[in-house]
């Protein structure tokens, strides 16, 4: 088995193995302009979509990226989409809700979550991008037994809410999905994949623009000040003046933001790309090409690159800021205990990025007075935030503050001792994948 010290090729690199296809661009200090219909916050999927929707409809939208468009999540993630699967996870029963009345809730945000993949799909057809789309499914593995018989009780609903065409695979039977000896059984979901991530921001960013969207990167924002009839963004390139904003920043919210940095955990994950493997031994990891995820409390998730020649793996290897040399010798470690044929293979980039969760673990879209936001991917940033970019824009369109979904549900849930301040996540972090490590153990 390598040791941690040479576990690394020669040309280890501390940056997303994405970048070798698509690096976010660099963009020109071209003029900011003085006024705008709509300024958007954040220049990844979700402001991008949401420009893209603007422009459809004749909206003038200009979008504000503190560093190079893409460089956040977008072009950082593991590339799976799936639609619905995240939201049944956890739905909270609100005050004086029936059973009844939180089943039909939970029915509306699942087909909603569904229809966010259909989205996805739809943009990559549309615009012919080019990203990999492999339409493989997705394997969520049991870390133990109970996690199984948990997941029969999902399927029913599932199906019939999204079209997952999801079903039960049993220990005995995982062998032929899947190289790895440690899970008690998988729910396969068929109607999922993988892609690659930036890829598929470079061909969303290219439609925008082409639709007359203007994306300025390098632009941080610092302050949004209500004005009579709009907004007055202030940047240090200038101020800019808006009818209306859009707060698409997610896992990156900072402080001024209309203090929504309050109402979303910005929690790191990081991620390795190994060296390219043997054509027999990446098809003994993963032999139908399905993208992993799994029950654990602390997830830790995985697939082939689009050309199948490498593992990509991911997971939260640390939940304080960490060097990408020390979480990719974590993650290699997490790596060999699930596929233990992986041992001599070694890491050819190591990388990590923010998602953003919520207090109810729901991802959200709202605002009032000319101020919007979508926030929350709670993890399914590819699928849901393109999607609730594109709904914002839809909504800021139509002039309704009607609900346009079943995420548009009103004000995110804060806490009172919560103030954007991330400490207590290595407590948790900890004792959670300290259960996780007991529990399997004991299901041995």
């Amino acid at each position: 088995m390598a040791s941690t010290a040479d576990i690394f090729t020669p040309d280890f690199q501390r940056r997303p193995y994405w970048w070798e296809a698509y690096e976010p661009p660099e963009t020109g200090l071209d003029t900011l302009p003085a006024h705008a219909d709509v300024v958007i916050v954040g220049g990844g999927y979700t402001g991008i979509c949401c420009a893209l929707a603007l422009r459809r409809a004749g909206i003038e939208a200009l979008v504000l990226e503190a560093g190079r468009p893409g460089q956040g999540a977008s072009t950082r993630s593991g590339g799976q989409v799936s639609g619905g699967v995240n939201v049944q996870k956890k739905a909270l029963a609100s005050v004086g809700e029936s059973p009844a009345q939180r089943e039909q809730r939970l029915a509306q945000r699942l087909r909603d979550a569904a229809d966010s993949m259909t989205y996805v799909e739809s943009l990559i057809e549309t615009h012919g991008i080019q990203c990999g789309w492999r339409k493989t499914g997705r394997l969520t593995t049991m870390w133990v037994p109970q996690h199984y018989q948990a997941w029969q009780q999902r399927l029913d609903q599932l199906n019939s809410c999204t079209g997952s065409n999801a079903r039960m695979i049993p220990r005995d039977q995982l062998a032929a999905e899947i190289g790895s000896p440690i899970y008690h059984g998988a729910a396969l979901i068929e109607r999922a994949g993988h892609l690659h991530p930036a890829q598929l921001y470079g061909g969303m960013l290219q439609a925008a623009r082409d639709a007359g969207a203007r994306v300025h990167g390098n632009t941080p924002v610092q302050r949004i000040a209500r004005l009579a009839g709009g907004y007055d963004i202030d940047t240090p390139r200038g101020t800019v003046r808006a009818q209306q904003v859009v707060i698409a920043t997610n896992g990156y919210t900072g402080p001024g933001l209309a203090d929504l940095g309050r109402k979303v955990v910005p929690i790191a994950t990081y991620m390795i790309a190994t060296e390219e493997l043997s054509p027999d031994l990446a098809a003994s990891l993963l032999p139908t090409n399905r993208a992993v995820s799994e029950s654990r409390r602390v997830v830790n998730h995985y697939r082939l690159s689009p050309d199948g020649r490498r593992l990509l793996f991911g997971g939260r290897a640390r939940f304080t800021p960490t060097r990408e040399d020390t979480t990719a010798r974590l993650l290699h470690r997490a790596m060999l205990k699930r596929l233990p044929q992986l041992a001599g293979t070694r890491i050819s980039h190591s990388w990590g990025g923010n998602v953003a969760m919520t207090l109810d673990s729901m991802p959200h879209i709202g605002g009032a007075d000319g101020l919007y936001y979508a926030l929350g991917c709670n993890g399914s940033g590819v699928a849901m935030m393109s999607y609730l970019g594109d709904s914002v824009g839809r909504k800021i369109a139509a002039q309704s503050r009607d609900p346009i979904n079943a995420f548009d549900m009103g004000e995110i849930p804060g806490h009172p001792f919560y103030f954007g301040n991330t400490w207590f996540l290595f407590g948790i972090g900890s004792w959670y994948q300290a259960r996780d490590a007991y529990d399997h153990w004991r299901a041995r």
